[in-house]
């Protein structure tokens, strides 16, 4: 026994029915309205911040901390024999970094000091001859007086003996005159020649005075080599030039180490923010504006900071090897300037010496400010 099947009557939708069966439009929704509100309201305030912060601050993250970096060098040669710092330590100017063996040092003072004992000593012979040859020119000048004193009396005698031996007298014999005008004769040469001895010792006074001022010139040089050999003796103290922590120590005992060597660097307390601005950002900076200053390794802690002074040159000018623009592919590239930003010390103190040179920050800087 089959089964038939049910049949179906299709008929026609009339334009009624159409309408019926469609769905009801449904209005729009307000949510939907007020998040498209929001995000509108957003974007323009956005953009409103945007313009107005670009019309009226500035800002670079090209910026440094900075600050006074004294390298600590050995002024003579030697061995180490004491390190009397660490690394990150606080030093005092004055206080001692390292020793160097002082042995080579004190045999050289030692040895000046011998020479000037033993010049000092020839400096006291030779005042003593210069005494002796004062006595030898004196004696000299006594004997000339006396050599004078004998040629008047020769000459009085051989003037009277040719009064009394004449043509018309003869008083005396030819051999008395003879013999007084003789002695007349050995009296001027003696006296000539008693002035060329004392010229003579005349001479050897100002010979020994001048060697002895040679030995005492000498003897200053000496003096000198000696300051300079104690000088050296103490520059195998090495001490810290300035106040700061030590930082990038190399020194260790036993090692030699030369003149100009650095040993370690002392990094000093105080610190500013080079901000590197471009050219075109400058038109509105002087100096005494406030800046907002943010260290990236301190977000939570900004700091106000103060416009100091411009760099006189562009980073470009500065550069080992500037760019030579007189070429014919010249490209124009925004420069920039550094600026000196320098920090109040109260907050750089209050960081307790986390702020340290080399760090980088972001500087931020109104522009209608009215500088102090």
């Amino acid at each position: 026994m089959s089964a038939t099947p049910n049949k179906v009557d299709h008929k026609p939708l009339t334009a009624v029915d159409a309408a019926a069966s469609a769905p009801a439009a449904t209005p729009p929704n307000k949510r939907v309205i007020g998040i498209v509100a929001v995000i509108a309201l957003i974007a323009l305030g956005v953009g409103g911040r945007m313009w107005y912060r670009s019309h009226y601050y500035v800002e670079t993250e090209n910026a440094y901390v900075a600050g006074h970096v004294t390298p600590v060098s050995a002024r003579i040669a030697g061995v180490v024999t004491r390190v009397l710092v660490e690394d990150n330590q606080n030093v005092k100017a004055g206080d001692v970094i390292a020793e160097l063996d002082p042995a080579d040092q004190h045999v050289k003072v030692e040895q000046i000091q011998a020479q000037i004992a033993s010049a000092e000593q020839q400096v006291l012979q030779s005042d003593a001859t210069v005494a002796q040859v004062k006595a030898q020119a004196a004696a000299a000048q006594a004997q000339v007086a006396q050599a004078q004193a004998a040629l008047v009396r020769s000459k009085q005698d051989a003037e009277r003996y040719g009064q009394l031996y004449n043509t018309q007298m003869k008083a005396v014999s030819k051999a008395e005159l003879d013999a007084a005008n003789a002695a007349r004769a050995g009296a001027t040469a003696d006296v000539a020649a008693r002035r060329d001895n004392a010229l003579a010792a005349q001479a050897q006074i100002s010979a020994a005075g001048s060697a002895r001022d040679v030995l005492k010139a000498q003897v200053k040089v000496l003096r000198t080599q000696l300051k300079d050999a104690q000088q050296q003796l103490g520059y195998n103290k090495i001490v810290a030039q300035v106040a700061g922590r030590i930082g990038k120590r190399s020194v260790e005992v036993g090692a030699r180490v030369q003149p100009g060597q650095q040993l370690a660097a002392i990094v000093q307390d105080e610190v500013w923010v080079n901000a590197n601005f471009k050219e075109t950002q400058l038109a509105g900076i002087v100096p005494g504006q406030a800046v907002h200053v943010v260290v990236d390794a301190m977000p939570d802690h900004p700091l106000v900071g103060k416009v100091d002074s411009f760099s006189p040159a562009s980073g470009n000018q500065f550069a080992l090897l500037p760019a030579d623009n007189a070429t014919g592919n010249f490209t124009k590239i925004v420069q920039r300037v550094p600026v000196k930003i320098t920090l109040r010390p109260e907050d750089v103190k209050q960081l307790g010496g986390r702020l340290v040179p080399g760090m980088s920050a972001l500087a931020e800087i109104k522009l209608n400010q009215t500088a102090h």
